[in-house]
């Protein structure tokens, strides 16, 4: 058996009840921290708060050479673990084929998303976000500030009136120390990058969703530019056409002008 286990966005608290059942009933425990990780707790912790051994893999160790997970698999109880949901966004859907294709049963206990939590700590109403964007670092792909696709999927989204959920890179391969000084986008950094095609339009910034003392902001694309929001992981979101329970939401929960939301639907 093959269980893909979502550990939530935060710390080792994060999980669900049923998550930390199937951890108990493994015999052997893999995870990966390269796509995302939980800023608040690490390996070590979470090995101690749940009494676990955690081999941790790196992307190539999912990715290209899984046989020694599903090895495991085939002969006991391994349980795989990531930061979030392990199915939204950070998808391990190739991983699960190829368990179901060795004739290895396979199941997914779910976790707390950022996608979730975007809405529900914005006050945005979460069937009105259409296709989310994941925002590099200019150095890692080359093509400029801002990836030609990144600016056509914002712009598609907001021709539909949808809001447009832009995930921020993360320089991670492993869960050891980084040779960088910040493998983290910060949102100001994010919005400095969108700033160049809308800075006049409103973004709103999440930050540490999922800690006790998450912080959400609401402003222009270039005033979030030049403001701090403290330690990651940090989200941006790219509204489109505000529903005026949303527009509402915005200015009381994450103190938007309110000149910036007159256009409400």
């Amino acid at each position: 058996m093959l269980t893909f286990i979502g550990l939530g966005l935060y710390d080792e608290h994060s999980i669900t009840r049923e998550g930390e059942t199937a951890l108990r009933d493994a015999d052997r425990v893999f995870a990966e921290f390269y796509t995302s990780r939980l800023l608040g707790a690490s390996v070590e912790e979470l090995e101690t708060h749940h009494d676990i051994e955690i081999e941790v893999r790196d992307r190539a160790g999912v990715e290209q050479d899984p046989e020694p997970m599903l090895a495991a698999a085939a002969e006991g109880d391994v349980a795989f673990l990531t930061a979030g949901d392990t199915m939204i966004s950070t998808t391990h859907a190739d991983l699960r084929v190829r368990a179901a294709e060795r004739g290895i049963d396979t199941r997914v206990v779910h976790g707390v998303t950022a996608e979730t939590a975007a809405s529900g700590l914005t006050g945005l109403q979460n069937y009105r976000f259409g296709k989310a964007v994941t925002l590099p670092f200019p150095a890692v792909h080359g093509a400029g500030d801002v990836p030609p696709s990144v600016i056509e999927s914002i712009d598609a989204n907001r021709e539909r009136g949808l809001h447009t959920l832009v995930y921020l890179d993360i320089k991670i391969d492993t869960h050891a120390e980084m040779s960088v000084d910040d493998p983290f986008m910060r949102a100001s950094e994010a919005a400095a990058l969108l700033a160049e095609s809308w800075g006049d339009e409103l973004g709103i910034v999440v930050a540490r969703a999922g800690s006790p003392e998450p912080v959400v902001a609401a402003d222009r694309l270039s005033a979030l530019a030049d403001q701090s929001f403290g330690e990651p992981l940090h989200l941006l979101v790219i509204p489109g056409d505000l529903h005026h329970v949303e527009a509402d939401a915005l200015e009381s929960l994450a103190g938007a002008p309110p000149a910036l939301l007159s256009d409400e639907v």
